[in-house]
């Protein structure tokens, strides 16, 4: 079915052995933790829109939306039990346009093109049968559920304020869809109110005081209907970009004990058929900008409550579906990668990407199923990245981006190292800080158990390949469409860690002594 090959081309061995070798020594401060994620951290998305939707002239969604996906395929079935668990946020731009059937809602419409509706669509339907469809593959597949809620139902846009949605937030039809959910067992772990309707808003936006004394109404109703605190699931909110203003008004309007999550989404990289796309993925000092939103949000978060935690519960990197030239080949986890690091660091405890399948940026292939180089990157971080955040200090080349972690599996650390240089590759020595010995030299940390590494490549050296290579091996999907082996590469302890010229490497190191993985 597919093309296979049992190691990668010699000629990107031997293009790789050729680059420039810059020595490194990475600093790990293993005594505390800076951060803490959710063991859930990795997440993705699945998303309402139709196969009509189209940008740039294109249509990538296919049958990818959430009412036409196909939830029989064995290569979505496998891609998904392969993280045990795996959160999955179903939600989206037409999550506000969303109708739920069921309760005494007399209309019950199907997505349909209209000019003058929300991101271009007029309201849809959710019907019973497909959520009865939909929560039978999630319990198959063992996800890990996060609800996007319709938060503009009974609402209108402003006749004098364009964007603008006014009037109450009608519950009931969300009520009636949280009663169906729970008499039939369903497990959702945490509800978002809301897409995208925060600041400025995308489509629609609603004002951050009207927002917040909805969320309490939801709240309210979510403690209502789940009488159990164990079997509660979270609210989050607002579900769209960060405004300082806006999500400060919004929290100090709905106060402390309501929001579980604080959730904003990242399209850092702009619109999707930007040309100038990949030199963004590869320029560290444009990578470091969104830094300011990542602090941003933690700083609100802090200042409020530093209980509720902060979540990236949307992030496709380019807008509208994504670059059909960038989005699904190797180049994508450079930008991907750094961002899930820079996040950990920032106390996020989440990070949803869009999409798992669908437009140009999903994990998975629209129409084949087939993981993208995307989704091999995502699976060793949830694997071998622990929930401890771990800092640290290196001096060299700013192409060169680490990331620590206490590793998920103890004991040890794992890191991952992401090289954006061209033509450099580097040979990295580790040192273990000294706690409390500020002024004084670390130590350099000289292991004695073999190292487990996982370098990524793209298949023919040419980063724009859609086919990755996992310590040499091409990673395509077997007959029987499972996720193949992902096997570490055990490494004299000895010698340097090599990380190729554009690749990526994961690297767990079980006996280096970080208190904080203790």
């Amino acid at each position: 079915m597919y093309f296979k090959f049992t190691f990668c081309p010699i000629i990107l061995l031997l293009w790789a052995s050729l680059s420039f070798a810059q020595n490194v020594n990475v600093v790990i401060h293993g005594a505390a933790s800076i951060a803490k994620t959710d063991d859930n951290f990795v997440c993705v998305t699945l998303d309402w829109w139709p196969a009509e939707k189209c940008d740039y002239n294109q249509c990538p969604w296919g049958k990818a939306g959430i009412l036409n996906l196909d939830l029989r395929y064995g290569a979505l079935i496998n891609a998904i039990k392969a993280f045990n668990p795996l959160r999955i946020k179903v939600g989206g731009s037409l999550q506000d346009n969303v109708v739920y059937k069921v309760g005494e809602v007399s209309s019950f419409p199907n997505f349909m093109k209209r000019e003058d509706g929300l991101f271009g669509f007029s309201q849809g339907c959710l019907s019973m049968e497909r959520w009865d469809q939909l929560n039978r593959f999630f319990n198959h597949t063992g996800v890990k559920l996060t609800f996007g809620l319709n938060a503009l139902f009974g609402r209108n846009e402003s006749q004098t304020e364009k964007g603008l949605w006014i009037g109450d937030w009608q519950p009931q039809n969300t009520r009636d869809f949280m009663q169906y959910t729970i008499s039939k067992g369903y497990k959702v772990d945490s509800y978002e109110f809301g897409n995208q309707l925060s600041g400025s808003g995308m489509g629609a936006k609603v004002d951050a005081k009207q927002y917040g004394k909805y969320v309490i109404v939801l709240k309210n109703l979510v403690k209502e209907l789940y009488a159990h605190p164990e079997t509660q699931p979270k609210v989050l909110g607002p579900g769209g970009f960060y405004e300082e203003k806006w999500f400060n008004t919004f929290l100090e309007v709905s106060g402390q004990g309501i929001v579980d999550g604080l959730t904003h989404h990242i399209y850092n990289l702009g619109p999707g058929d930007d040309p100038n796309m990949m030199n963004k993925i590869l320029d560290p000092s444009y990578l470091n900008q969104v830094s300011q939103t990542y602090k941003g949000v933690s700083d609100v978060v802090n200042k409020f409550s530093p209980k509720l935690g902060a979540w990236v519960s949307e992030s496709g990197g380019a807008l509208n579906g994504g670059s059909k030239d960038v989005s699904r080949t190797f180049a994508d986890g450079f930008w991907y990668l750094d961002q899930m690091g820079m996040a950990s660091t920032y106390d996020q405890k989440v990070f949803c990407k869009q999409a798992l399948i669908g437009g140009n940026y999903g994990l998975l292939n629209a129409t084949t199923f087939v993981p993208n180089p995307d989704y091999y990157g995502a699976l060793l971080w949830h694997r071998l990245m622990g929930s401890t955040v771990l800092a640290v200090t290196k001096e060299s080349d700013p192409n060169l981006r680490v990331y620590a972690h206490c590793a998920k599996k103890k004991p040890g650390v794992s890191l991952i190292f992401i090289n954006l240089s061209k033509d450099r590759s580097f040979n990295i020595t580790l040192s273990n800080a000294k706690p409390g010995d500020a002024g004084k030299p670390n130590y350099e940390f000289v292991g004695k158990q073999n190292r487990e590494e996982y370098h990524l490549r793209a298949l023919t050296g040419d980063i724009k390949d859609d086919i990755v290579c996992l310590n040499d091996v091409p990673m395509v999907q077997t007959d029987s469409e499972d996720i193949p082996a992902m096997d570490p590469k055990l490494v004299d302890a000895s010698t340097p860690i090599s990380i190729a010229a554009q690749s990526i490497a994961y690297v767990t190191i079980r006996d280096f002594e970080a208190p904080a993985c203790v």
